[in-house]
């Protein structure tokens, strides 16, 4: 055991945390979610990343590290019309196509032949709305936004997992001490939730499937070729049925879907954690150990989020997808004969379209998969 190694897992859970937990509020806003059901969606969310961690860390003995899927919190984020009993069905839905992936291979390899760039396409016309949203923040509050961005920029050229925290902890710090926030709410333990699912099929298409291949595509994937690239190789099935299976424990509770980690866990299987790989798996245990205590917490962050200036959490989420828009539009435009399926992709998917109660996320993957069709056909 060596100090670095409890410090990469709790550097790692902060950055995940606290980085991203503006994205899960706007999700839960989006789908009508009160303040007690969004507490308990980041709570069971948090421990449904513990236990996964723990278990497979312990079991693969390799550094498997669990996540949210940010993407996937974008997504629901970026819906309108769905009700939180639509999006809890939505949920299980995910989750169990998480399950049957893990159990059937031919699932798995069948996602990954998803064309790289018509998902990061999808993608990409997911998140560009948040970062486009940031900027608009401007105007309504420059002395207070205007400063953080910079402060963004600039932190981020020494230490970029650490710049979306900063700016949200700062920018936080700074709207109390200038009178903008009325002030914070007393700390509180947290509970869970039961919230009723209702399925449709609306939700199935427009929600529960975009869900499940964002969060397959952008997350998963990327999970898994983290840990290849630090010498680990796991059997992928095992791995994302446990993630696909607390997705389902966690659900009725108004927890969104959790996958492999790819950030968080690139800073939990380098050498800089311990020089032998074989001993780096006991990151898991105390990365699931950080969890536990912001699920305990999760009401009073809630909370605090609650009385923050909405300018401030649209600035702190755009600014978290910064870095997965610019990876999103780099591999989307990377390959030349793909390039106008992924933007079809991109632009229908921001267009924001809906069509016969279905969002655009899964029009847009439609439509960057016939372009290329077509392409493929005129090819032969």
């Amino acid at each position: 055991m060596r100090i670095s190694i409890p410090i990469s897992a709790f550097v790692a859970a902060i950055v995940g945390f606290g980085g991203t937990l503006a994205i899960i509020i706007a999700a839960a806003d989006a789908v009508g979610a009160t303040q007690i059901q969004t507490a308990s969606w980041v709570t069971a969310i948090c421990l449904a990343m513990a236990f996964e961690t723990a278990w497979l860390s312990w079991r693969t003995k390799m550094p498997i590290i669990s996540a949210w899927s940010t993407p996937g919190a974008a997504l629901i984020a970026a819906s309108s019309g769905f009700t939180i009993g639509e999006a809890v069905g939505a949920f299980l839905v995910a989750g169990l196509l998480l399950v049957l992936t893990g159990l059937i291979k031919p699932l798995t390899q069948l996602i990954a032949r998803i064309p790289p760039s018509v998902a990061s396409g999808m993608l990409a016309g997911i998140v560009v709305t948040f970062a486009i949203n940031a900027v608009k923040a401007i105007p309504g509050d420059p002395w207070l936004i205007l400063p953080l961005i910079v402060a963004f920029f600039v932190i981020r050229l020494f230490n970029p997992a650490l710049s979306v925290l900063v700016v949200l902890v700062g920018g936080g710090l700074a709207a109390f001490l200038t009178g903008r926030v009325g002030g914070l709410p007393t700390p509180e333990l947290s509970t869970l939730t039961l919230i009723a699912p209702q399925f449709s099929l609306t939700a199935i298409m427009g929600l529960a499937l975009p869900l499940y291949l964002v969060t397959m595509a952008s997350q998963n994937l990327s999970g898994l070729a983290v840990l290849r690239a630090a010498g680990y190789h796991p059997e992928p099935g095992p791995l994302i049925g446990v993630t696909g299976l607390f997705s389902i424990l966690s659900a009725p509770f108004g927890a969104s879907t959790t996958n492999l980690a790819a950030i968080s866990a690139a800073i939990c299987t380098g050498p800089d954690v311990h020089p032998d790989p074989a001993e780096r798996w006991k990151t898991g245990p105390f990365y699931a150990l950080a969890y536990v205590i912001f699920a305990a917490f999760g009401a009073s962050l809630v909370a605090i989020f609650a009385v923050l200036p909405p300018s401030l959490i649209v600035l702190v989420a755009g600014l978290a997808l910064m870095p997965s828009l610019a990876n999103a539009l780099a591999i989307a435009l990377k390959d030349e004969h793909h390039r106008m399926a992924a933007t079809t992709a991109f632009a229908v998917t921001a267009s924001g379209l809906t069509l016969f109660g279905v969002g655009s996320a899964f029009w847009g993957l439609v439509g960057g998969l016939a372009v290329l069709m077509l392409e493929n056909i005129k090819k032969k």
